[in-house]
């Protein structure tokens, strides 16, 4: 016997896109507003794992691959390091702003702030949907 919820599965699967954009936004006004990378990849890894246990965590790795998630995180490990050091080279200390600056109050305002919020809230965001699927799959 199917013990989920036709109710919560489907109000899930329709607010899902929807949590992914706010956590989107989170991670793109972050240096605008209270928010920022970290915590829109929360929300992001959040949504993930709400699909895990609702769809059933093989059904949201079908659509979400472990190996897909994790080489993203990693990717994103990378550009961060290497935003860093793009610092360095250009006579900067490590993580130094080296790119111009936008019109106060807009999204690319902030020169590299912007960068390191979009490559932290994708490798938290995968990290934690990564860290679900393997004690998911440890338990069972």
């Amino acid at each position: 016997m199917d013990r989920r919820s036709t109710i919560v599965r489907t109000l899930t699967r329709k607010l899902f896109p929807f949590i992914l954009l706010y956590g989107c936004y989170l991670i793109s006004h972050g240096h605008l507003s209270p928010g920022g990378g970290f915590q829109g990849g929360v929300i992001i890894g959040s949504a993930i794992i709400l699909l895990g246990l609702v769809d059933g965590v093989r059904n949201a790795e079908k659509r979400f691959h472990e190996n897909l998630l994790s080489l993203t995180k990693n990717i994103g490990m990378i550009i961060f390091i290497l935003l860093g050091f793009a610092g360095m080279f250009m006579g900067y200390s490590f993580l130094s702003d080296f790119l111009p600056r936008g019109e106060i109050g807009t999204v690319p305002s902030t020169g590299l702030i912007l960068l390191l919020n979009l490559t932290i809230g994708f490798m938290v965001g995968t990290g934690i949907a990564v860290i679900f699927y393997r004690t998911v799959r440890h338990k069972l």
